[in-house]
């Protein structure tokens, strides 16, 4: 996807963007440098349980309306006609404000009907009925209808089942219950494992909606997920931005860099002013050059948080000394054009004093 702009959180959290300001990269960044990837696992845990919702009801409509179309005929018309009004399950992975009115009705009528399944379990009774005698086929169905199970986790590398004992390829009510109490848990009580900061008003509606009233629908989480996205947007994302499309090094890099160029530049001013005080020769002052032009370009390069000539290469730093190819277009063309700035800010610094401490006359003491 072609864009003239930097990308919003949203398409980055959507998979939209491409490396250096995809997913992969912010996930880094939020664990390295910003210290809170808490916050972007919570948040991509609760869009993982809205998918596993979704995939639940898509199972459950596929079993109730294709595989025992006999109980259209019994006592399950209403659940069916619920089931058949779902529409297409999308799966959009944003904040609720920025859902169009469509996809907003769609997540309302999915938490309703879970919050209904939940109270008469029939329908996920029937569900794991219908996948013990086809799961075999509905798996060939989701494979050619480009539909599969959610994967737990956006860093897992390879597939995962669900944690239930569910057949492979099926999604069970229990599944849906336990992600719920998984993610609060995980991160939502007090003193958890990865316990995040939330407004108290949040943290009890969801311990209340989970532990009282028995609710697992996706709307639960919906504050809180506004909420987590609003900090993460408002304090994390410019700085990934800066750090990513506006230059291609991490903070142990830019530190080596500063240490070699005050070291460079420590040894060009001793040798200038040594050759200046022995009267050396200019064509010995020329070896000047390379103190002061490696200095130079080190503290430029730390200034900027930019390694030029790495730049050039196509290549961006997500781990120190780890490098990965620059595919999002404009920020390749914003990366050259700061580039060029680095360049020329280097011989600004290196040229007048390579030039002074050449052409100054000598004078042995």
């Amino acid at each position: 996807m072609n864009r003239n702009r930097l990308p919003a959180l949203y398409e980055v959290l959507n998979r939209r963007t491409q490396a250096p300001v995809d997913l992969f990269s912010f996930y880094i960044y939020m664990r390295d440098q910003q210290r809170s990837v808490d916050y972007l696992d919570f948040w991509l845990d609760v869009s993982q349980h809205m998918s596993l919702c979704r995939h639940y009801v898509r199972e459950l409509r596929r079993s109730v309306l294709v595989e025992t179309p006999e109980l259209e005929k019994g006592g399950s018309k209403r659940s069916s006609a619920v089931l058949e009004n779902m529409g297409e399950m999308n799966d959009p992975a944003g904040p609720s404000m920025n859902l169009s009115s469509d996809e907003k009705s769609q997540d309302q009528r999915l938490s309703a009907f879970l919050r209904s399944d939940n109270a008469k379990p029939e329908l996920s009774q029937h569900s794991s009925y219908g996948s013990g005698q086809s799961g075999v086929a509905r798996s060939g169905d989701a494979a050619t209808n480009g539909d599969r199970p959610p994967r737990p986790s956006f860093m897992s590398l390879r597939d995962r089942r669900t944690d239930s004992s569910s057949p492979a390829h099926t999604v069970a009510r229990a599944d849906i219950r336990a992600s719920a109490e998984k993610i609060l848990y995980t991160y939502l009580l007090p003193g958890s494992e990865r316990e995040i900061i939330l407004p108290q008003t949040i943290l009890n509606d969801i311990t209340a909606s989970i532990e009282e009233d028995g609710r697992d629908d996706p709307e639960v989480f919906d504050a809180a997920k506004d909420y987590v996205f609003q900090a993460m947007e408002r304090d994390a994302f410019p700085g990934f931005l800066r750090s990513k499309a506006l230059g291609n090094l991490v903070p142990p890099s830019k530190t080596l860099r500063l240490i070699i160029g005050v070291v460079s530049m420590f040894g060009g001013f001793w040798g200038g002013f040594a050759c200046i005080l022995l009267d050396k020769p200019k064509h010995l002052r020329s070896w000047l050059i390379l103190p002061f032009t490696v200095g130079a370009y080190c503290l430029v390069s730390h200034q900027y948080e930019l390694d030029p000539a790495i730049a050039l290469l196509g290549f961006s730093e997500y781990t120190f000394m780890s490098w990965s190819r620059i595919r999002e277009p404009f920020v390749r063309k914003l990366l050259n054009k700061r580039t060029i700035m680095v360049f020329a800010a280097t011989l600004a610094v290196a040229v007048p004093l390579v030039v002074l401490f050449i052409f100054v006359p000598g004078h042995r003491l």
